[in-house]
């Protein structure tokens, strides 16, 4: 099985090169092609355009910041439509709405390109090391037909269901997370405002029944000073914008969700949206005035 991936920013640079190191044989593109330098020093191919990629492989997988790059990457007059052959795969590990999987499945098939959903959870810093998780959705044959690849990027994989289930539980854990680092954030602030040491705090907490993932790990960023959980602000609005639209669609109120895109936006348009995600904390620090730092954790996880 030949393999193409397009996309290697934080995420999908990991996610390639775990293909690589498997063994796979790898085509990769990506529009700055200084991103793909380390992966054809291990190996890979390169190709110049998504529609020259699709043409050299058997599956395409795409890695992606939004719903508007993933669609002209597959349908542009030099995507992966015009090249890749009928019978082929198209894999997409971007996070997308639901509604966004289901049309664009059906420009693919209408090619005769059958697509899998396979929306990844658990942090960079895990795809670095090849154990994220991997949420796919789509017909069982196919998942079946691609587990050895989904397998070597990463470590505990579903299989949800149809097209687009793997889209609406990767943006609820995605709201979950968002809502948990908001918590974290105050939580950690009332216990140094309470004279607690936050090193102190922070190791009660991870070994009580208020821990969380995301205490645990962007904790440990936001302590440090350095928030680079590399997810930006951009992302984390889209996906949480994502979540309010399940709600309004499934007739679920969403309170706290609710609550944590409208902080999140401000922290947008305070720090950027290039900002860390996790600097949504400072948004709270600067408030009380006080920073939330600890000696000996991780500038980046």
């Amino acid at each position: 099985m030949r393999y193409g991936f397009i996309g290697l920013g934080h995420l999908g640079q990991h996610l390639a090169g775990s293909l690589v190191g498997a063994g796979f044989s790898v085509t990769v593109h990506d529009r700055d092609r200084s991103r793909a330098e380390p992966l054809l020093q291990r190996g890979a191919q390169w190709a110049d355009s998504p529609q020259a990629l699709a043409a050299e492989v058997d599956a395409v997988i795409t890695c992606l910041p939004s719903p508007a790059i993933s669609e002209a990457v597959l349908t542009g007059p030099d995507g992966i439509l015009s090249g890749l052959k009928a019978g082929g795969t198209w894999i997409e590990m971007s996070t997308l709405d639901q509604n966004d999987i289901e049309r664009l499945a059906a420009l693919s098939a209408a090619k005769g390109i059958r697509m899998l959903e396979a929306p990844v959870t658990g942090g960079v810093h895990r795809a670095a090391v090849g154990d994220i998780t991997v949420i796919a959705g789509g017909d069982l044959d196919l998942f079946d037909a691609h587990l050895p690849a989904l397998s070597a990027m990463g470590g505990e994989i579903f299989h949800a269901g149809p097209l687009g289930k793997a889209a609406v539980i990767k943006v609820i854990t995605n709201m979950l997370a968002f809502i948990h680092l908001l918590a974290t954030g105050e939580a950690l602030m009332l216990a140094k405002k309470g004279g607690i040491d936050l090193t102190d705090a922070f190791n009660i907490i991870k070994a009580s029944s208020g821990n969380s993932f995301v205490h645990e790990t962007e904790g440990q960023v936001i302590l440090n000073g350095s928030y680079n959980i590399n997810f930006t602000m951009d992302l984390a609005c889209k996906d949480l914008g994502f979540a309010l639209g399940f709600g309004k669609q499934f007739g679920v109120p969403l309170d706290l969700a609710s609550h944590t895109l409208q902080t999140f936006i401000r922290a947008r348009s305070t720090y950027g949206g290039n900002a860390w995600s996790s600097q949504v904390v400072k948004l709270l620090e600067d408030a009380v005035g006080t920073d939330l730092r600890a000696p000996g954790f991780p500038a980046e996880l």
